[in-house]
């Protein structure tokens, strides 16, 4: 058995205070020869050990060594298991696959003492105040629901660098309006301003997309400027730059993860909720860096400009269809406001449609290009007094609003076939739904579905009624007058 150096001490120990190698021996746990031998070396085991200048074994690569060699001065970013893959194809007899882990141990010495030199890190020394750093980081592994719905967000994470004191906004994409959103929020919890924002080449500043080129795009520009900060981002691929933030992105993960198993459940009512949620995290995760934040607010200006409002107004018409374009998106609106031109909000998680001045509705923006969202209850009106138009709309998929709607469908058109009279019974319920109520509707062909009878319109609507509300009873008011005579006495008294 091999001695470690935590005997060899033991045994220097013992032998200081008695003298005697026999005795030393013993209580370290080794044989009196070998106590003999460390104790006249006065080395430790770890000392002693060489290491061996010689191989037990021939080199299995050695005749393709040279070959490998040149191909790695050549291309460095070249991977053992690709040029094990490789040497594979060329010698099909000569390697087996339990060799690659030599070649990839191979490979790494050379690389140590013989490769190309290697980028190095250089640790940075932060200034108080000087500087903002904001990332996006993806939130889905935190497993959040919004009523019981799974919830796909990111999450807007500035930081300051100095103190490491973090805000946090939840978002949809990293677009410009959740950048603004995210970072003036923070501005705004601190109450100060930093020299310097920093981020990473996202489109949402340092893409110029009017023209292509890298640079800060003018959106970006106006907004660091209206904060009397400095636009400072990374270099092209080197998110270590970016590293402060990057760091605190994966600890802020893991702490809301944490808490979440405290909390017990990982749904949340709203975003809205959710979002105060992440941000008591990030309160408590600051009260630990007091000191520190302390002396970056005294570092940093005063907050004294106004919040910017957090979307982009667009001017759009309504086309013939009934159909707005934003964003390379289509989305459908009211037929009523075909012909008009709306005003849009566009948020970064949200459209808001108004028209002479009056907000008409709101509805979730679409995140990507080419995508549409069509509500039937904006065009069922015109649809169910044109059905020939079914068969081929455009958009026709949208139409099915729930999964029985589409089973519905399917029956009608076993029952009387493909065309017009199965269109036109399917186009009245969804008349229904839109006038009355889906809830009641989709209830009302569940139950004809499950009975196995064909979901016709009328006899959907002989189940669907509208609700009537009912008047509450009320008895009547009668005032009692004493009451005002003892309200005045006790004013003039």
């Amino acid at each position: 058995m091999s001695v470690t150096d935590a005997q060899v001490r033991k045994l220097m120990e013992e032998h200081n205070k008695h003298q005697s190698v026999a005795l030393a021996s013993m209580k370290a746990g080794m044989d009196r020869k070998t106590g003999r031998k460390y104790i006249s070396s006065g080395m430790l085991p770890s000392e002693m050990v060489t290491e061996r200048g010689y191989r037990t074994r021939q080199d299995p690569f050695d005749k393709d060594w040279p070959q490998l060699k040149t191909m790695l001065t050549d291309a460095n970013e070249l991977e053992a298991k690709a040029l094990f893959e490789w040497l594979q194809e060329q010698h099909p007899d000569r390697y087996d696959p339990g060799q690659v882990r030599t070649l990839q141990r191979r490979i790494k010495h050379w690389r140590a003492t013989e490769g190309p030199n290697k980028e190095v890190f250089f640790a940075q020394e932060h200034i108080p105040g000087e500087a903002m750093q904001t990332d996006f980081t993806h939130g889905n592994k935190l497993g959040v629901t919004i009523n019981g719905e799974p919830f796909d967000h990111l999450i807007c994470h500035p930081v300051l660098p100095f103190s490491n004191w973090e805000w946090v906004t939840v978002c949809r994409s990293e677009s410009m309006m959740a950048l603004r959103s995210g970072v003036q929020a923070a501005l705004f919890q601190l109450g100060r301003v930093p020299r310097y924002h920093q981020t990473d080449n996202s489109t949402a500043a340092t893409h110029d997309l009017r023209t292509g080129k890298r640079g800060f795009n003018k959106d970006y520009i106006d907004f660091v400027d209206h904060f009397d900060m400095k636009p400072r981002t990374i270099g092209v691929g080197k998110s270590n730059q970016n590293g402060d933030v990057e760091a605190a992105n994966g600890a802020f993960k893991r702490r809301a993860k944490q808490y979440l198993i405290l909390r017990g459940s990982s749904d949340f009512e709203s975003v809205e909720t959710y979002e105060s949620w992440l941000q008591d995290i990030a309160r408590k995760a600051n009260l630990t860096r007091s000191k520190k934040v302390t002396e970056e607010l005294r570092a940093m200006r005063e907050l004294t400009v106004r919040r910017l409002q957090e979307f982009t107004v667009l001017i759009v018409p309504v086309s013939r269809e009934s159909t707005i374009r934003i964003m390379r998106n289509t989305y459908s609106v009211p037929s009523r406001l075909t012909g008009e031109q709306v005003k849009v909000h566009t948020y970064d998680d949200r459209l808001e449609v108004f028209y002479g001045g009056k907000r008409q509705f709101s509805l979730e923006r679409l995140l990507g290009k080419g995508r549409h969202r069509i509500d039937y209850r904006h065009i069922i009106w015109s649809l169910v007094q044109k059905p020939g138009a079914f068969l081929r709309y455009r958009y026709r998929e949208e139409l099915f609003p729930q999964r029985v709607f589409r089973l519905a469908y399917d029956a009608l058109t076993d029952a009387l076939g493909e065309g017009h009279e199965a269109d036109v019974n399917y186009l009245r319920i969804l008349h229904l739904a839109a006038s009355v109520s889906e809830e009641d509707t989709e209830a009302a062909l569940d139950l004809l579905l499950d009975e196995g009878k064909t979901p016709m319109a009328d006899l959907i609507k002989a189940l669907v009624r509208p609700r009537i509300p009912k008047i509450p009873q009320m008895p009547p008011l009668e005032p009692d007058l004493g009451q005002y005579d003892t309200l005045l006495q006790e004013v003039t008294s």
